[in-house]
């Protein structure tokens, strides 16, 4: 997948408020109510990352995870890092 340019990352934002851009990542801090809410959120993000073979680093901090999306073999951020944060968008309002 080819690396995005600056103003197709500049769009892709906008569809993704939530997320942040730093350097070459995007991430974004979720907070639900407990530890187990936090988890089966998490759970969720395995799947979805599995099927799409493009997989977040992953921070937890008791009810709050961060994730973070880059494409390390573009060598910075495409459009499946901007697509699975959308999902995992979606993921959290289950």
């Amino acid at each position: 997948m080819k690396k995005s340019t600056a103003a197709q990352i500049k769009s892709a934002l906008v569809k993704i408020p939530d997320w942040k851009k730093k350097a070459a990542v995007i991430s974004r801090t979720f907070q639900f109510k407990d530890f187990p809410a936090a988890m089966k959120f998490v759970d969720g993000v395995a799947v979805l990352a599995e099927q799409a073979w493009h997989h977040p680093d992953i921070d937890i901090r008791w009810n709050k995870v961060t994730l973070t999306l880059t494409t390390h073999d573009a060598g910075g951020l495409t459009q499946k890092d901007f697509d699975l944060a959308r999902q995992f968008d979606q993921l959290s309002l289950r």
